[in-house]
């Protein structure tokens, strides 16, 4: 993936995120504390997908050697 798309989809993620938890604690848990509670729960699964997604492929063509070719 290039690293605009990376940005666009980690940036994505992470507004989700945002939503969700605005979402679940000012607007859900007037009806359903269970519903919101499971929507906190994805939104503190999403981060880590965010970041992961976000530096997927980020060191492809800066990778160091792996040391193998030295004798």
């Amino acid at each position: 993936m290039d690293r605009p798309r990376r940005r666009r989809t980690y940036f994505w993620l992470m507004g989700t995120c945002v939503v969700l938890i605005v979402l679940a604690w000012n607007v859900v848990r007037f009806w359903s504390t269970t519903a919101a509670v499971v929507m906190s729960v994805v939104a503190a699964v999403i981060p880590p997908v965010a970041a992961f997604v976000g530096n997927q492929g980020a060191l492809d063509g800066s990778a160091p050697p792996a040391g193998d070719d030295e004798r």
